[in-house]
């Protein structure tokens, strides 16, 4: 039996494919003149009076064909019909694949080494075809404007291999999930393992379309996609390049095509020019491992990962959008992308103010014998001087140089808040390492995607922590916090301890970091949508130690209480001494007064800083207080509370504990962790003035604020506004200072979007956080952009009728959701049943009337129902930011008759 020859066709009427892209090519390949099909969006773009300002090359992967790049041929012919810069997209079906021509051959099961079309026979038929037809536009010239390679998968290697050899006319790359080296000491991925075994592979990848429909599971795909993407391999004769191209992966050095692989991989690693990385962490066949030696050969990349996608990452997410993004970023403004990289200023800017080393008061004390740290953690408690705290940062520092730890590696930190952790982050900034800290409240799974993520090349652990890694597979060397023993170390890999390292002795001379370098990378709480890594440079944080100190008057020698863990770890920074109050850092109701008075005793604290939920608990238990207890908390002056809003109400029963402290409310994020700021009286005069939302007070000093109005469809304007133009209008809040995240780890495009502002010159962050501004200058909260309702009078932030709603006696916690088409929405209250008489379900009818009226008379909008939830979905770290969306789903599924009861 046979396989006959076919000449190319064109595809027939698909979903999301326009005819007009489709073409037959011939070209010339080192075997023959062959017959392709190609995407090319040129005719179409001549057809619309425009000439090519770029040229996009994009190769497919094995099982896909063109019709994987179709929603980046509409979005850059869109692009270019609205005004954009004109890129023309040439995308081959590689020769055998999609619906280019198919050659004759025998039968399977084994194909004839001969009839095997390798790795450089492929990078061949791609040069062929591209070059054929670039030549059409520009002549013998054709590298007068930009050319850019893009790939997926096998399409990936061998389209950064040919931009790697026309370095000469190629601007930039980019690629799709893909594979260059496979290491010798480690297996294969499991899918293409079964596939390759044996007579495994002709019956799954040729004589049926196993793996075919195994690939097209790896993506969210309807079913008319997936039968679009089947169209060219509906016989084994049209599946025969599928199977060929599986038998032609080099699983090891003995296989035809790893020399060819080798070269290629040399070649990626000279490739120096803009490249972009797009990655889909779910993929089980391009692992993690695969994405860590592509960005070894390519250090310049940018990087985006969509961390819930796949391995067809661009039918999870908008890839099409993020190339171009990344393309007019590359191409269209790069004086403002340059301008944008710092505004904290570098030790290569010379006009820029001088940083202090983040180490530096530290260093100072080095003879300090007065008390630095105290851990309630420990028990006993324990306390350390400055003197003892520098000797063991420095020693530690020492150790983790002769362990390997270079500048700027990652080292993650699974140790809870205390003496430990503090040491091993003053260590590791000493040297420039960066420190990687993810929330133990995100779980073992949220965690996990987060490590991963930042890929760090070190752990350093508590057992706990320790456990975890080993158990899910976190990167890293390890390195354990107390000696493991022989046992325990191997079972958790651990190649030695902290408190071993603390016994090195010292070096004269430790790498000096500069302030741009990178610090830490802090994780969000991951309360919207997977947690976000945010970067944090020297400059940031030593930016941040003086907002405390210029805003807030810390000054060396103050005792500091710390129970919320950002800034446990700010202590060493500003010379306050800092204690960790004993309280699970995971639960921050967990913090009674008893704990918070016995820390301010131990450290004779005059600040205590610390969660809303952490203090609602400390102010239940208050009455446990004994003398000794409430003389000590009377001692303190100032009282913070981070993490969210403290309504008057909390602060009245904070006023309680601590009779004469002033008590503040500043407003931040992990990605500015003070920006504005409010005291108990402003609250109250705030209060007064019956403000939608919730006060968080001015901004402080150094922090520039505008706002991007909300239009009706519930997105934020490009305009930013400052001053009278921007009082009384929702919007988001837009911040810009020296001590906001220099970035977002791994997330190219999360960073761009949230810093495209480009007022005044200066670098500028979208909060995600709306609201308003009132005609006093202060900043009302009324939730988060995605939660915005778009009803037909315009859009309504929730979180200022929920202000309203839990005014009401009945209600200790209310969220307002949309229900409904985007822009004639309906508004839902969804009431807490924790903690009230409320049954989950239809809310009382005298409470949905009270409801119902106070919102049409104050807030002015219709309210269509309000239910009771059985549970409040929110954030561990701060058990305050509800996710409204999960509540949207429920009240939507309740109200259309499902049940109340149903996972929320």
């Amino acid at each position: 039996m046979k396989f006959p020859a076919r000449p190319a066709q064109i595809p027939p009427q698909l979903p999301e494919w326009d005819p007009a892209w489709s073409r037959i090519v011939e070209a010339a390949t080192p075997d023959g003149t062959h017959e392709f099909h190609v995407l090319d969006t040129l005719p179409v773009l001549r057809a619309a009076g425009l000439e090519p300002e770029g040229t996009i090359l994009a190769l497919h992967g094995n099982p896909t064909w063109s019709y994987l790049w179709r929603r980046l041929a509409r979005a850059t012919v869109e692009t270019a019909r609205a005004g954009g810069r004109v890129w023309r997209l040439i995308a081959p079906d590689q020769l055998e694949m999609g619906f280019s021509e198919r050659l004759a051959h025998e039968a399977m099961p084994a194909p004839k080494s001969d009839e095997v079309r390798r790795i450089a026979d492929r990078l061949n038929d791609f040069d062929a075809v591209v070059t054929t037809l670039l030549a059409e536009v520009a002549g013998s010239g054709f590298a007068t404007h930009p050319i850019v390679t893009i790939g997926h998968d096998w399409g990936g290697v061998l389209s950064l291999g040919w931009a790697a050899r026309n370095n000469d006319i190629v601007s930039a790359a980019i690629s799709l999930n893909t594979a260059v080296h496979q290491p010798e000491d480690t297996p294969i991925p499991a899918p293409l393992r079964a596939t390759l075994a044996g007579p495994m592979l002709p019956t799954a990848t040729v004589l049926t379309d196993w793996f075919l429909q195994v690939t097209m599971g790896l993506g969210d795909l309807s079913a008319e996609t997936k039968s679009a993407f089947s169209a060219p391999y509906r016989s084994a004769a049209d599946r025969w390049a599928i199977g060929n191209f599986v038998a032609d992966i080099p699983i090891d050095a003995n296989h035809p095509s790893d020399p060819e692989l080798q070269r290629i991989g040399k070649d990626i690693a000279a490739f120096d020019k803009p490249a972009l990385l797009v990655w889909g962490p779910k993929d089980p066949v391009f692992l993690e491992r695969y994405l860590r030696d592509l960005s070894s050969r390519l250090p310049q990349a940018d990087l985006h990962r969509f961390e819930t996608a796949s391995h067809l990452v661009s039918e999870d997410h908008d890839v099409a959008g993020l190339v171009l993004d990344w393309l007019d970023a590359q191409f269209s403004a790069p004086a403002a992308a340059a301008a944008k990289e710092s505004t904290t200023g570098t030790d290569d800017d010379p006009a820029a103010p001088a940083v202090r080393a983040v180490t530096a008061i530290l260093d100072a004390r080095r003879d300090d014998e007065t008390i630095a740290s105290v851990d309630f953690a420990q028990n006993p408690a324990q306390q350390i001087s400055w003197r003892h705290l520098w000797h063991v940062t420095t020693s530690i520092a020492n150790g983790l140089l002769d362990l390997g730890v270079k500048p700027g590696d990652r080292v993650s930190m699974l140790v809870p808040p205390g003496n430990n952790l503090t040491a091993a982050l003053y260590a590791c900034l000493k040297i420039g390492a960066v420190a990687v800290v993810a929330d133990a409240g995100l779980g073992p799974k949220g965690m996990t995607r987060a490590i991963t993520s930042a890929d760090p090349q070190w752990i350093i652990g508590e057992l706990p922590g320790l456990t975890l890694a080993r158990a899910f597979g976190w990167p890293g060397r390890r390195i354990s916090v107390t000696p493991l023993g022989p046992v325990r170390s191997r079972l958790f890999k651990a190649e030695t301890s902290l408190t071993a390292l603390s016994r090195t002795e010292h070096r004269a001379e430790l790498p000096t970091p500069s302030a741009g370098d990178d610090a830490a990378i802090l994780f969000t709480s991951g309360s919207t949508g997977p947690a976000k890594g945010v970067r944090y440079t020297h400059a940031n944080i030593s930016a941040l130690a003086a907002v405390l100190t210029r805003v807030f008057d810390v000054r060396e020698g103050t005792g500091l209480v710390a129970g919320f863990p950002p800034f446990a770890l700010l202590g060493p920074a500003i010379g306050a001494t800092s204690v960790t109050p004993d309280m699970s850092v995971t639960k921050p109701k967990t913090l009674t007064a008893s704990a918070i008075a016995d820390a301010i005793i131990a450290g004779r604290a005059t600040m205590v800083f610390a969660s809303p939920a952490a203090y609602r608990n400390v102010a239940a238990t208050a009455e446990r207080l004994d003398a000794q207890q409430r003389t000590a908390c009377a001692r303190v002056e100032l009282v913070l509370s981070a993490g969210a809003p403290v309504p008057l109400e909390l602060m009245d029963a904070i006023a309680e504990v601590f009779p004469n402290a002033s008590i503040h409310s500043p407003y931040g994020m992990t990605e500015g962790l003070l920006l504005t700021d409010i005291d108990r009286a402003g609250v109250a005069e705030a209060d007064a003035t019956g403000g939608l939302g919730v006060c968080v007070g001015r901004p402080i000093d150094g922090v520039e604020l505008a706002l991007a109005p909300i239009d009706v469809a519930g997105n934020s304007a490009e305009e930013l506004l400052q001053g009278e133009a921007s009082r009384g209008r929702l919007g988001e809040f837009v911040v810009s200072a020296a001590h906001i995240k220099s970035g977002y780890d791994n997330l190219w495009r999360t960073t761009a979007d949230s810093a495209r502002d480009d007022l005044h010159d200066l670098t500028w962050h979208r909060t995600n956080d709306i609201g308003h501004i009132d005609d006093a200058g202060r900043v009302w909260l009324e939730g988060r952009l995605q939660h915005v309702v778009t009803t037909a009078r315009g859009p309504v932030g929730p979180g200022g009728l929920e202000a309203l709603v839990d005014t009401d006696a009945q209600v200790s916690r209310s969220a307002v959701v949309g229900i409904g088409p985007v822009g004639t929405q309906a508004l839902v209250v969804v009431l807490d049943a924790e903690g009230t008489a409320l049954s989950p379900g239809v809310a009382p009818l005298d409470l949905t009337a009270r409801l119902r009226e106070q919102i049409a008379r104050i807030g002015g909008h219709d309210l269509a129902a309000v239910l009771v939830a059985p549970e409040f979905p929110t954030d561990i770290r701060h058990n305050s930011k509800i996710d409204r969306s999960r509540l949207a789903a429920w009240a939507d599924r309740v109200l259309a008759g499902g049940p109340v009861r149903g996972r929320i």
